[in-house]
């Protein structure tokens, strides 16, 4: 009896014994996992870093080449780490090589850019959309570019759909096409150089409209030299929509320095083919202000005797003094314009509505709350444009953060979903 009790105590002891090693091993498993999972969140913020405005200079360039070099070890690091965990489990399933992959192409497509080699940094980054937007969660809320594509701006010729957007890793202006509004293809820069007046590296919210047969690019741009610095608005024209853009202009077309300087530009063609330019003053003396004018024939200057009208000033509480990125649409005679509120750099950022008598106002705001804000899927949208289909259906194009991602250096990817103007005030639908 006592053998027989010593033998089961001993058997007892080291199944403890065994047990608390095996919990130990599985907390060390944990930490490591752990531990390359910040990594991972970490290399997010790399590629973030990497794909933002100032890294167009070469100096940045280079700095942030390394950085995504570094990242990749990292990532090296992190999958020995990761070796023997439950691998699966890790980063919502998604494996380690994907996000290899991802940024892998950002890391390629950067030293095509030091090479000057835009066309090739494009493909390298179109190779490997799908995997960074794998790594962004898929498609929910309607992500359909998983890279820095701030402040949309889309455009439907013949059957190809050409998005614009805010300077960054492409260049001044950034240019994307799709054939499905599914899947994109980077397109290098619309904008190879700049006019004399304006400073490199610092251009915002482009925005194309086709008029009298050329395509007209608008943007926003820093003065340079002496007494410059405010944002002003300028206009450069392609005889195709992918460019490249052509800017021989001496000064801006717009500017009201008086005002904190005039920036967001936006295209708007009325029924009876007259183009009106909508934009927004920074506030300076006043509010932030949403503006209209009329444009001439070319749609690179005004229309002579014309004047801006006031369309739009913050009044609510949710726009916290911030009314932005305009954008001015028609449907069934009747106009409404779509723009942002809010602190862009935070998921407060969201898109209201205003219903306009015509494109220059009077124009009222039917809702006291946005029609398009934060949800499950992205945070802080807008930066927006509203464009149609083939099929003539309309859409809403704008940038977010993705959630737990928000505000500088992270990305503002590209989101789109469908508008319906059908009802008194447009309605954001939900993505598919």
């Amino acid at each position: 009896m006592v053998v027989v009790a010593f033998v089961a105590l001993s058997v007892m002891t080291v199944a403890i014994v065994t047990d608390i090693a095996a919990h130990a091993h599985d907390r060390q498993e944990h930490r490591d996992l752990v531990a390359a999972h910040q990594k991972l969140s970490r290399s997010r913020v790399n590629l973030a870093a990497t794909t933002y405005a100032k890294a167009l200079t070469a100096n940045h360039r280079d700095v942030l080449q390394a950085s995504v070099a570094s990242t990749m070890g990292e990532l090296a690091t992190a999958e020995k780490t990761l070796s023997g965990t439950n691998a699966e489990a890790f980063f919502q399933g998604v494996g380690i090589g994907t996000l290899q992959t991802c940024l892998g192409g950002v890391q390629s497509s950067y030293q095509q850019i030091s090479a000057h080699d835009d066309n090739q940094a494009a493909q390298d980054i179109a190779a490997v959309s799908g995997a960074c937007l794998t790594l962004a969660g898929g498609a929910g809320g309607g992500l359909v570019y998983p890279f820095d594509f701030p402040d949309p701006g889309v455009i439907l010729v013949g059957d190809t759909y050409f998005a614009y957007a805010t300077n960054s890793v492409a260049g001044t202006i950034q240019i994307i096409e799709s054939t499905d509004l599914v899947h994109w293809n980077a397109a290098a820069n619309a904008l190879p150089s700049l006019p004399g007046w304006a400073t490199p590296g610092a251009t915002w919210a482009p925005a194309v409209a086709l008029i009298n047969g050329a395509f007209v690019l608008y943007y926003a741009a820093n003065v340079a030299g002496p007494g410059g610095g405010e944002e002003c608005i300028s206009a450069a024209t392609a005889i195709q929509p992918q460019g490249p853009f052509s800017d021989t202009s001496s000064a801006p077309l717009e500017c009201q320095p008086s005002l904190g300087g005039s920036l967001d530009p936006s295209p708007f063609v009325d029924a009876d083919g007259r183009t009106y330019l909508v934009w927004k003053s920074n506030g300076g003396a006043g509010p932030a202000t949403i503006w209209s004018e009329q444009l001439d024939a070319a749609g690179t200057g005004f229309a002579t005797n014309a004047t801006p009208a006031q369309l739009l000033v913050p009044s609510q509480a949710w726009e916290a003094g911030v009314v932005e990125a305009p954008d001015l649409v028609t449907s069934g005679g009747r106009y409404f314009l779509v723009y942002s509120g809010n602190n862009w750099n935070s998921a407060k950022y969201a898109v209201g509505v205003s219903t306009c008598t015509g494109p220059q106002g009077p124009c009222t705001k039917p809702l006291s709350q946005p029609i398009l804000s934060s949800g499950a899927d992205m945070q802080g949208p807008g930066g927006e444009s509203v464009f149609t289909d083939t099929s003539g259906s309309f859409w809403i194009a704008f940038d977010a953060f993705l959630p737990k991602a928000v505000g500088y250096p992270h990305n503002r990817d590209l989101y789109l979903r469908r508008l319906d103007l059908s009802g008194a005030t447009p309605v954001v639908e939900q993505a598919g």
